[in-house]
């Protein structure tokens, strides 16, 4: 049984005006001159305006390399902002090409909303911010309080789920987006906020006055594989996006960055010399130029290096990449090969 949630955001975007037509994205990008991203800008470390007003983050740095990748410049962009729900109805209906914010790969998302999954950019998981005082062990603990969630998100039915499964009674504040989300906790109108992990990282730092009195629950209650999403229809246009983003993964596999990626034309390797557009042949297949894997590398960098500016050492949040470090360094990340 589907959730009220994705029933109710299914409602909502059935009355929206008709699904644009499948055809070639590809060819509609390179009229145009720019691709169209939907962003949660206003999110530290993912798509947040910087003070010369460059959206930057790894969701921004996602759809900068796609841009790399079909135009051959990562700065033909034009950024989009909206709620989460906003977006995934601007893409239904063709008004941009792809949506990068912290969205979760999902069954419903897939078959019920005329959406289609690429890759992962991002391993993630529902959890709980509280205050430090007084102290709250668990989620057990949150029994008859108020939890600020996000309108239009998969968090709606994580919550209701651990909410049934451990027999606690709480009351929703639902609102419609992470700056509010941090507004109405900020102002004590919930007990906690619940979100993506990384999410609420973010928003303790950048939404509390002062984050070291506010924890983590250890509580983690769901999945949340993060990536972008393309309309359903155009497979040419979702290889597109699933490959860029494995690009990202294999370069850092290969140690193959932005500074090396031109010596990396000549490497001893057949296939990274393919990569990075020194062999023919590589871009044929996806309507690309053979060279979009060095324009994507050369203008964006691998993975590892979007990480670490956006999220990691390299940045103020300095997130660990956990579950986001590649399958031999103890995560998640597994490319597939490019061959």
């Amino acid at each position: 049984m589907r959730s009220l949630f994705l029933i109710g955001l299914a409602a909502l975007l059935g009355a929206a005006p008709a699904l644009a037509q499948p055809g070639s994205t590809l060819a509609q990008v390179r009229a145009r001159g720019s691709l169209v991203c939907g962003a949660d800008i206003g999110l530290l470390g993912f798509s947040q305006r910087d003070a010369q007003g460059v959206v930057r983050g790894l969701d921004a740095d996602t759809c900068r390399a796609v841009a790399a990748a079909v135009l051959g410049d990562a700065d033909k962009v034009t950024f989009t902002g909206g709620s989460r729900q906003q977006q995934l109805m601007a893409l239904r209906e063709g008004r941009i090409e792809l949506a990068a914010s912290n969205l979760t790969q999902t069954m419903a998302r897939d078959v019920d909303l005329g959406l289609s999954p690429t890759a992962v950019n991002y391993y993630d998981g529902q959890g709980f911010l509280v205050p430090a005082s007084p102290p709250v062990a668990n989620l057990a603990g949150l029994d008859g309080k108020r939890i600020c969630i996000t309108s239009g998100t998969t968090t709606e039915m994580g919550l209701a789920d651990a909410a049934r499964r451990l027999s606690i009674q709480v009351t929703p504040v639902v609102v419609g987006d992470a700056a509010s989300l941090a507004a109405a906790y900020r102002e004590g109108r919930c007990d906690a906020m619940t979100s993506d992990i990384s999410e609420l990282l973010v928003l303790r730092q950048t939404g509390t006055t002062d984050p070291a009195a506010h924890v983590l629950l250890p509580d983690i209650i769901s999945r949340e594989p993060l990536g972008p999403l393309v309309r359903d229809g155009d497979s040419q246009w979702r290889s597109i996006v699933f490959w860029v983003v494995n690009l990202l993964l294999e370069a850092e596999a290969r140690e193959i960055t932005a500074a090396n990626a031109e010596a990396r034309k000549n490497d001893p390797s057949a296939i990274v010399r393919r990569m990075m557009g020194g062999m023919p042949g590589f871009g044929t297949p996806l309507g690309l130029a053979d060279d979009w894997g060095f324009q994507v590398i050369s203008q964006v960098g691998n993975y590892g290096e979007i990480y670490e500016r956006n999220l990691g050492e390299g940045s103020s949040l300095k997130i660990d990449r956990g579950l986001n470090a590649l399958w031999n360094r103890g995560g998640l990340m597994y490319p597939i090969p490019m061959r």
